[in-house]
């Protein structure tokens, strides 16, 4: 598979983790839309939200669990940050693998792009 984020979770290509487990992967964008601009994604390869089933609900729980984490860690929990989802092309979705952007430490409109 020639999927960008599968190589990263493998050690393939580095990155600037910022959480890892058994599960869960998050590390800095490299092209950051925010001062903190957190990439988190399942180990296991999902290419949609389209695609995920009903044995993915735990793992789908674990990407906001670690996001939630991310926050704290990061001290944006209490002043606020952005999660956003991109699903397929017409959504943004650039690297077909699902991902959140969390996304912090600057102001954010409504509604959004």
């Amino acid at each position: 598979m020639d999927c960008i984020f599968c190589k990263i979770a493998a050690g393939e290509i580095p990155a600037e983790k910022v959480y890892e487990d058994d599960h869960v992967l998050a590390f800095h964008d490299i092209n950051p839309q925010a001062p903190l601009h957190v990439v988190i994604i399942p180990r296991r390869h999902i290419a949609t939200i389209n695609d995920i089933g009903e044995a993915d609900t735990d793992l789908m729980g674990r990407l906001l669990q670690a996001a939630k984490a991310i926050a704290a860690r990061e001290g944006v929990a209490g002043d606020g940050y952005r999660l956003v989802v991109n699903v397929n092309r017409g959504g943004g979705q650039v690297v077909f693998h699902i991902h959140m952007h969390l996304m912090a430490k600057r102001p954010f409109g409504w509604p959004a792009g």
